[in-house]
């Protein structure tokens, strides 16, 4: 009871024009001091934007929304190919902007473009920090823990407790994409219909429901909001976009 009234709380306060949830939710979602997710943040910081505040209960244990998706995970898994399988893990590999160079063309490498790199790396970092927290308010377990005949294909983490929802691979993909659309204008489409194949592969993989994919979308689209007002990230953009016109002719829309 305790929990839905903070939360509902922070929902009115986002009503109000604020995305920071009030400090009270803020302190009880915060990771434990000292694990691995806690990092300096670049772009966009937790007093900033809740994600608790923003998202929507995800559904519950049992209930027939969760049963749907589950059923969808099990369709995933009886039709994926071999090739379906290796496209999901390496999207389970790079968590990038270069995970768009089947858009962006061959010439799209990390080696060669060190300054697109680092705007994606901050642009990264940033992810854990807004969507840690909601992960241990919300605390959704993941499918292949709810149902053990599911066969998950890419990398899992044996703790029951590293939750689901919302998607930190699906943050990432939308936020890298959503930054890469404005730096390359002409592939804009393009981008962000691979942002949503790259978090369908979380399903492919059998490690995250639906649901966790479109939170994730939700999640990015507000962080964009904040990081492109931030200095530094203007500076940083300006630069990758340079770098993408004069080494690959790109960014002219």
């Amino acid at each position: 009871m305790e929990n839905t009234i903070r939360e509902h709380c922070a929902r009115l306060a986002l009503i109000c024009g604020c995305l920071a949830a009030p400090a009270l939710v803020y302190a009880q979602t915060q990771p434990a001091p000292g694990t691995a997710a806690q990092r300096k943040p670049i772009f966009v910081t937790a007093e900033q934007l809740s994600a608790v505040a923003i998202l929507p209960t995800p559904p519950a244990p049992g209930s027939w929304k969760t049963l749907e998706e589950l059923a969808e995970l099990h369709r995933l898994e009886q039709t994926r190919t071999p090739a379906d399988i290796q496209h999901a893990q390496e999207d389970d590999r790079e968590e990038s902007m270069f995970a768009f160079a089947e858009v962006m063309g061959p010439r799209f490498k990390r080696a060669d473009l060190p300054l697109t790199a680092l705007l994606s790396d901050h642009v990264k970092n940033d992810e854990s920090i807004i969507v840690n927290p909601a992960k241990q308010f919300f605390r959704r377990t993941r499918p292949f823990f709810v149902d053990t005949t599911l066969h998950p294909v890419c990398k899992t983490n044996a703790n029951p407790e590293d939750f689901s929802y919302p998607s930190g691979h699906g943050v990432t993909g939308y936020l890298e994409a959503l930054v890469l659309a404005q730096l390359v204008g002409e592939k804009r489409d393009q981008i962000l219909a691979r942002a949503d194949d790259y978090a369908h592969s979380r399903e492919v993989c059998g490690v995250h429901y639906a649901s966790d994919e479109a939170a994730s979308r939700v999640v990015a689209y507000a962080m964009i909001g904040i990081m492109i007002n931030h200095p530094q990230f203007k500076a940083e953009f300006e630069a990758a976009k340079r770098e993408l016109s004069s080494k690959l002719g790109m960014g002219g829309k």
